[in-house]
């Protein structure tokens, strides 16, 4: 997190209020354009190295923590932080972000510096009520914002009983016992001599570099996995890979440790190689069960034990919960919530990104929702979201990849279809509309209706041209459609 900092009222609008408001981790919308801001002038003046830049002055490391504006927090963020409301606690962030936060601040300000858009760290918050609060925290520009910064999601994990028990370890040994057997975190204590061993022979035979090294020998890492002797594990462990006993999780662990735990473990061998005894990453395991788990994986030698490794404490902590919500915040930021299809952001993106790359024909549909705003106002908005929401259906059903429907209005929607001629498109269209009839059988009170115009590209035509075309000859079908609803009308007056 950063220190006390300039704010804006929440804007709610800009996230899903739902999976933000209850996701059970703590989440900060915020707005880091201030700072890149910030950063472009010192780039621009000649500032080349922003840790010594920062390290120089720490009256910058302040001023870069003022150009952030928090937007929004959710209901966890503040139960975590004891404050009754949004505006209780954005009041008061030089109480939550203090002390001993200055070397953690200028970590992420450079990694966000050298490019990266996500950054994590350790650190220590406080809450309103002056309780320490010891946490992981990951940042990540939203898809969408890299160029301005101007909305990036924190994730904030509250490891305080892990390090509260941690920081207790130190004591008597039978007390130590007790924390590890009951600590609220998953603990391993593993030895890691063997491996050790491995390292230290091919390092006698002069090689110099393990990743190269491991990329012509891919049985060394095979190797190593097998020397790894598991001495403990505590009944938080077993509890979180569903396992009835030690014994049962140890003859298991091929089918908790798989996938892409190989490629995980060989960077955990290289930071050895390296010299780096305390590592921290993000791994995936599964429960014994098939259950898929996300885990911060803390791996640290004990103490007095560096020479020979055997003797490392492993802790994982469950971030499941948080990856998920994670997940949907960034299905959001392409997807409308309500029909299910691509938004307007990724109908953009992928006509440019088309256009740099496709060579063959694009065809484009464009369909418009008939009679929405008359369900609207004649029967209320949940009949009118209703129509939407089975228009999204048709759509999602109709297209399978590289194909993508989109919703890129409030009764507008687009088919982007790469690789179609316009035969095809047209043949498309008239499934469409079979299926639009299947599924106004099931809904008899209120008939779905759609309007389509289809072009295909020319060779050296613009997308955005293409897109003109179809949206001209959906116009027309539209305008069809409602004079043929109009001579039915007077029709039936007649007789």
């Amino acid at each position: 997190m950063t220190e006390a900092r300039p704010t804006i009222p929440p804007a709610a609008s800009q996230t899903s209020g739902g999976i933000f408001e209850l996701a059970p981790v703590s989440l900060w919308m915020e707005d880091f354009s201030g700072l890149k801001a910030l950063f472009d002038g010192w780039r621009r003046a000649g500032v080349t190295s922003l840790r010594e830049h920062l390290i120089a002055d720490p009256g910058r490391v302040r001023e870069c923590a003022s150009r952030i504006r928090v937007l929004q927090v959710n209901q966890k963020t503040l139960s975590l932080f004891a404050a009754r409301d949004f505006d209780h606690l954005v009041g008061n962030l030089d109480k939550v972000f203090r002390d001993d936060m200055l070397p953690t601040l200028i970590d992420e300000f450079v990694q966000l510096w050298e490019g990266q858009t996500e950054f994590a760290s350790n650190t220590v918050n406080y809450t309103l009520a002056g309780a320490r609060l010891d946490i992981h925290l990951k940042a990540t520009v939203l898809p969408g914002f890299e160029h301005d910064w101007s909305r990036v999601l924190l994730a904030i994990e509250d490891l305080t009983d892990r390090e509260e028990a941690r920081r207790r370890l130190v004591g008597s040994e039978s007390q130590a016992r007790g924390l590890f057997e009951h600590s609220p975190v998953s603990l391993w204590v593993e030895d890691f001599s063997g491996v050790k061993r491995l390292i230290d022979e091919i390092r006698l035979q002069g090689i110099t570099d393990l990743r190269v090294f491991t990329d012509v020998h891919e049985e060394f890492v095979h190797r190593c996995i097998s020397e790894i002797r598991i001495i403990d594990v505590n009944k938080h462990t077993l509890d979180l890979f569903g396992a009835p006993d030690k014994e049962t999780l140890l003859g298991n662990l091929p089918n908790v440790m798989r996938d892409e735990m190989e490629p995980c473990f060989r960077e955990q061998l290289i930071d050895l190689w390296d010299g780096k005894l305390f590592q921290q990453r993000e791994v995936v395991n599964y429960t014994l069960d098939g259950t898929k788990l996300n885990l911060l994986l803390q791996f640290s030698v004990f103490p007095q034990h560096e020479n020979d490794w055997s003797l490392v404490q492993i802790a994982l902590t469950d971030i499941t919960a948080r990856k998920k919500a994670e997940a949907y915040l960034e299905y959001l930021g392409s997807h409308d919530a309500l029909t299910k299809l691509s938004n307007r952001s990724f109908f953009a993106d992928e006509l440019n990104r088309l256009e740099r790359k496709s060579k063959g024909p694009v065809s484009i549909i464009m369909a418009d929702l008939n009679g929405l705003k008359a369900a609207n106002d004649d029967l209320g908005h949940a009949a009118g979201d209703s129509l939407l929401r089975r228009a999204g259906e048709v759509l999602n059903s109709i297209v399978d990849k590289p194909a993508r429907a989109a919703r890129i209005g409030g009764d507008e929607f687009a088919l982007i279809l790469p690789g179609v001629e316009q035969a095809e498109g047209e043949a498309l269209m008239k499934v469409i509309l079979d299926l639009v009839g299947i599924n106004n059988e099931f809904y008899t009170d209120l008939p779905l209706s759609l309007s389509m115009g289809i072009a295909t590209s020319q060779p050296g035509e613009r997308l955005e041209a293409v897109v003109k075309r179809a949206d001209l000859a959906m116009l027309q079908a539209k305008r069809e459609h409602y004079a043929e609803l109009e001579s039915n009308r007077r029709v039936a007056a007649a007789g």
